[in-house]
């Protein structure tokens, strides 16, 4: 098993990526900390992980707040005795222009996206560096590397469900997850942490799930990926277990993009 012995703790676990990445981390051998705000859903995943035999808990965590994050990485140490991983994985999406976007609606991206990685990584690092070191992978998105053209549709929907195609706000706060990641990486070398971020495509998760039911955009979006489809959750959460493993050993400071030839255009 690639992850024998090792304790993760993987924010947004509830649905989508931070799910299968827990479930896969699970199977791999390690025991999980799913940390979300969808509750019912969390506890879901991690009844699904114990029946098949992991061993995972569940804790409700708001990536904004210090305490949840200190409260959940307590969790971890408590229940299985250290801490060697940490998923950054929870995050929103947005879909406005610079000249578009509420203050209100920046500050929300920024604070889930940009602080909750902070954060997490600033909980974890203690816990980490007394198990003798580990790895943090952080989920930024091809939009930490890249621009894009905006979008100015109805803005009336959920736009958590929207699709991020042009929000600055969330361009900005995924790049910012980049160089925190390289930041990082250099700042705990010494500690035997290892920091990378990945860069997944256009992924068909619950977060994109109201775009992606539009005909015309799903198929733009399929059409537009060299590999000619959408991303899964699986394809993300292979690439996060080959950072949390050992298999990794010599990578940090690294992007790992996973988007189907997009960004190779």
């Amino acid at each position: 098993m690639r992850l024998a012995g090792k304790v993760a703790l993987i924010s947004g676990g509830a649905r989508g990526m931070g799910a299968e990445e827990a479930r896969l981390f699970a199977r791999e051998g390690a025991r999980v900390v799913m940390g979300d705000v969808l509750d019912a859903e969390g506890r879901q995943v991690e009844a699904q992980i114990n029946e098949a035999g992991g061993e995972a808990i569940f804790v409700h965590l708001d990536v904004t707040s210090e305490e949840g994050w200190a409260n959940a990485v307590q969790a971890a140490v408590q229940r299985f005795g250290k801490l060697d991983v940490l998923v950054n994985n929870a995050g929103i999406s947005g879909r406005s222009a610079g000249d578009g976007t509420a203050e209100e609606r920046w500050d929300r991206v920024m604070d889930i996206n940009s602080k909750g990685v902070f954060l997490g990584t600033k909980q974890a690092i203690p816990e980490i560096r007394k198990a003798g070191g580990g790895s943090i992978i952080n989920i930024s998105s091809i939009y930490g590397l890249v621009g894009s053209s905006g979008y100015f549709g109805d803005d009336s929907s959920d736009q958590e469900q929207a699709d991020h195609a042009g929000s600055s706000a969330y361009h900005a706060s995924k790049g910012a997850v980049r160089l925190l990641t390289k930041a990082t990486a250099i700042q705990h070398a010494n500690d035997g942490i290892r920091c990378n971020s990945v860069h997944p495509g256009f992924i068909d998760t619950p977060m994109t799930e109201t775009s992606f039911a539009v005909p015309e955009i799903r198929r733009g979006r399929e059409s537009n990926t060299p590999l000619g489809r959408l991303g899964t959750p699986q394809d993300i959460a292979y690439g996060v277990l080959f950072l949390a493993s050992d298999e990794s050993s010599f990578m940090t400071g690294s992007e790992l993009v996973i988007d189907g030839g997009w960004t190779a255009q």
